[in-house]
């Protein structure tokens, strides 16, 4: 199994909007993921606990596949690429890693 993981750290309004109402789509979108994307095996965005230390990312996102082949066709897809030209309006950074489990 592959793990794939990216942190955000987001801008506090942009396009128009608030960091959580940019959390908030950033969410739906990768949330239709798992039907729009058939190598992904599961995805969850999660946001730091009420009380972390200010200079924690914005928001992480975290996916799941059965080889690489599967996360090199993820990254390819229309639904992730979507995704990406999305938080590149509202993010100030992007870090990624991914293992095998």
């Amino acid at each position: 199994m592959i793990r794939h993981i990216v942190l955000f750290k987001l801008q506090d309004a942009a396009e128009g909007r608030s960091k959580e109402e940019n959390i908030a789509i950033a969410r739906g979108l990768a949330d239709a993921f798992p039907e729009q994307i058939p190598t992904l095996r599961s995805v969850q965005v999660v946001v730091p606990v009420h009380g972390a230390p200010p200079d924690n990312e914005g928001m992480t996102l975290i996916c799941l596949f059965d080889d690489l082949a599967g996360l090199h066709a993820y990254k390819k897809h229309p639904a992730h690429v979507a995704f990406g030209d999305f938080m590149r309006k509202v993010r100030i950074r992007r870090t990624s890693m991914d293992y095998e489990e």
